[in-house]
């Protein structure tokens, strides 16, 4: 029997006030959740999907609207309820959870009154029956010390407990159906993969139903049973997870993957494929196939004739595709090869730390940190939020100093040497790539004004002609067009900025960047995009790279070398292939197991970590990691300092567990036999 639909959407449109006229976002958006069923809509910024949750809450705002369609919640248009009706609803039977939680919870509450207040406004609960349910709800999501906790502000507690106090407040009211906004992006890759195991966990106790807004196809194939993939407002895929993701049928879902990096992955011989050309403007968008101008299979005056219609594929089930030429695309043929490049060859040590420690009173963000990078050589240091990564980069950029150890750059002691104090050779050699290319342009300035400015104060050009000519070439090497010397950042897209904030950090030659998160804010296919553009330019450069991130995925791919760091101390290091490969440090594997992969071909061994992140005021005795490890030796782990081990020449990993055990560790990754 056919069960009846929790949500509906039915040729929704959504637009937003501007000053030229109404801007369109979605355009005829259908979409059917039954009852305990996750659905996953995926596609890059801009293309409709946070409107479509806000839509459903009636969270547009003055600016956006409905302009055509239904949204029926069982049964009912949400569009037609009154205010107090909506009240009811929302929050109630229907619940957000939001990217930062920290937007979600308010500072000057307790996280038990927040807590408290969900049951008694929306069931009329008392008091205390509202606080023991709040209790109860805490340790369903597995916060320990729920007493502390609810007595807590939300500054005093970590991103992944907030978020989880956000989940539990949403759950709080046992809502029907759940909306998911991005929920994990914020936090670490350990603490994304807990938080999606309790959702899928919890929901399934609950019966509830999920729509779950995502850029992370591999995070949507492990939580959702059907996807539609949106572009431009439109959905132009849509179907069952399985058949999707083995079959794709569209040019851009396709395009998707083939920018999403998989464990197979490798920037030398399988070098990633980005989507090319730019997300066109709402207001200007191009006849018949939105995705025509940037599609390798369009056909002139067929696909770009008239407005193309999303329907099913023929002999598929319930698998939708918005392409003309859906019947006729060898889909299973490999896309075009793209030029494999030569591995790269490294020069002399550029960059050597020994011994690194930097004290803040009684925490020790760098615990005797040793390693070294290469001239052309990309090293990749990762780790959870509070590992000590952040605060290596600002001692190497001179904005904080350590206490004791070194870090020699061509010679030059920098561990002591604050910025002030800097020769501007010195400064010109040390350049950063920052995390949010939105916040690091002056919005009131000419991105050429921008570049122009870096490369007189760094003293490599002061002629006026000469100036000019390399904020060219400069855009140039990022592949940006030159006329952009003369927008604002406003006029430029999240990706295009990044290329600018690359262009900044390469302006003056430098020996070595520091490239801190510098793709997590972007889209997966221009995460690939820009990926190779850092590859083709410091192979260009000779320019020694040190890759900031949490995302073990963009590592695989982009690092020749990999430290692994846990709470201001080096677990392992060595090669990328090494490091990807058992044997691994318990950290390593866990770190490894929590990426979500969506490529089919591969499965992952499941690993969750227990328990929080230790103090760092605090930390444990002996091996630090030994309170989350599952494999700790008692009496061991817990009281002596791991012994450092050399498993394999440059493989070092500390751990007390004997070379036997770590070498007989099962990949996390396995290729699954067709």
């Amino acid at each position: 029997m056919s069960v009846a639909p929790l949500l509906e959407c039915k040729n929704l449109s959504i637009s937003y006030a501007g000053r030229a006229g109404d801007v369109p976002a979605v355009v005829g958006f259908n979409l059917t959740l039954k009852p305990g069923e996750a659905h996953g809509l995926v596609g890059e910024s801009g293309c409709g999907k946070s409107s479509i949750a806000l839509a459903v809450m009636r969270y547009l705002g003055r600016a956006g609207r409905v302009v055509a369609g239904q949204i029926l919640f069982r049964g009912r248009d949400v569009l037609a309820m009154n205010d107090a009706e909506m009240r009811r609803v929302r929050g109630g039977a229907i619940a957000m959870i939001y990217q930062e939680p920290m937007a979600s919870l308010n500072p000057s509450m307790t996280i038990g009154e927040q807590l408290i207040e969900v049951p008694r406004y929306h069931e009329g609960v008392g008091h205390r029956d509202a606080a023991l349910r709040a209790r109860a709800m805490l340790d369903r999501v597995q916060m320990a010390d729920a007493t502390r906790i609810m007595h807590s502000y939300p500054h005093q507690i970590s991103g992944g407990q907030q978020q989880r106090i956000v989940i539990a407040m949403a759950l709080l009211s046992n809502p029907q159906l759940l909306l998911l906004d991005e929920p994990t992006t914020a936090l670490d890759v350990t603490v994304e993969a807990g938080i999606v195991d309790l959702i899928r966990r919890i929901s399934a106790e609950f019966g509830t139903s999920m729509l779950y807004i995502s850029h992370n196809l591999g995070l949507v194939r492990e939580t959702c049973d059907r996807i539609t993939v949106m572009y431009c407002g439109e959905a132009v895929e849509s179907g069952p997870i399985a058949d999707v993701f083995r079959g794709a049928r569209h040019p851009y879902t396709r395009g998707l993957f083939a920018s999403n990096p998989s464990p197979a992955a490798d920037k030398n011989s399988r070098p990633l494929r980005s989507i090319p050309g730019q997300l066109p403007s709402p207001r200007a968008r191009p006849p018949g196939c939105l995705f025509g101008p940037r599609c390798e299979f369009f056909a002139v005056d067929r696909c770009d004739a008239q407005p193309v219609p999303i329907a099913p594929i023929a002999g598929s089930g319930d698998h939708s595709s918005r392409c003309l030429r859906v019947d006729e695309i060898a889909w299973d043929a490999a896309p075009a090869a793209i030029s494999s490049r030569a591995a790269a060859v490294f020069g002399e040590v550029a960059l050597q730390v020994n011994a690194l420690t930097k004290r803040f009173g009684s925490v020790s963000a760098n615990d005797g940190l040793s390693f070294e990078a290469r001239r052309g050589e990309t090293v990749a240091i990762v780790g959870e939020s509070g590992c000590g990564k952040s605060t290596f980069a600002k001692i190497l950029m001179g904005l904080l100093q350590a206490n004791s150890g070194s870090v020699q750059l061509a010679g030059l002691e920098l561990s002591r040497l604050p910025v002030t104090r800097r020769n501007p050779q010195t400064i010109r050699a040390l350049q950063m790539i920052f995390q949010n290319p939105f916040d690091t342009l002056n919005p009131s300035h000419s991105i050429g004004s921008q570049i122009a400015r870096v490369i007189r104060k760094l003293g490599v050009q002061r002629d006026a002609a000469k100036v000019r000519e390399q904020v060219l070439e400069l855009l140039d090497l990022v592949k940006l067009p030159r006329d952009f010397a003369a927008r604002r950042p406003r006029q430029l897209s999240g990706g295009q900025k990044q290329r600018v904030g690359v262009a900044r950090a390469f302006a003056g030659r430098p020996d070595v960047v520091v490239a801190d998160e510098p793709l997590s804010a972007l889209d997966v296919s221009v995460q690939a995009a820009v990926s190779e553009l850092l590859i083709d330019i410091q192979r260009r450069e000779r320019t020694t790279l040190l890759f900031i991130s949490h995302d073990l995925s963009v590592v695989r791919y982009l690092a020749d070398r990999v430290v692994v760091m846990y709470l201001g101390q080096i677990m392992e290091q060595g090669s990328t292939e090494q490091v990807f490969a058992p044997p691994y440090h318990p950290y390593t594997e866990a770190l490894l197991a929590a990426v979500p992969i969506a490529d089919q071909h591969y499965t992952k061994r499941k690993v969750l970590l227990s328990g929080e992140i230790p103090s760092a005021s605090n930390p444990p005795v002996g091996c630090r990691f030994c309170t989350r490890c599952a494999y700790r030796i008692p009496g061991t782990c817990d009281r002596l300092a791991p012994p450092l081990q050399q498993v394999a020449p440059d493989h070092q990993i500390a751990c007390h567990l004997p070379r036997e055990q770590l070498a007989a560790m099962r990949p996390v990754f396995e290729e699954v036999t067709p």
